[in-house]
């Protein structure tokens, strides 16, 4: 199981803890933010493929703002995809 952290930008949550296994999200937590929407979200996302997050919680705005919550969770999910390709890319053996 991977677990890091992912400073939202934009939003009133200040920090995300997220954990994934298997291309699943195993839990979501955010510190700062509405308490009660944010453990619904990780109630609802939990078990959840990362990509399915992702397509779900893209483009959410709140209020007036071009981004949310949730919208800010997808960004964290992409931004883990990108350093897990990257890792995946550096462990491969080289060719030639």
């Amino acid at each position: 199981m991977q677990t890091f952290t992912y400073r939202p930008q934009g939003v009133c949550s200040r920090l995300f803890e997220i954990s994934v296994e298997d291309d699943k999200v195993i839990s979501f937590n955010a510190i700062g933010g509405c308490s009660g929407n944010l453990q619904g979200i990780g109630r609802l996302i939990a078990g959840m493929p990362v990509d399915e997050v992702i397509s779900r919680m893209e483009g959410v705005r709140c209020g007036f703002k071009d981004t949310s919550c949730p919208d800010q969770l997808a960004r964290a999910l992409r931004a883990l995809k990108a350093e897990q390709k990257e890792a995946d890319e550096e462990a491969a053996p080289a060719e030639g």
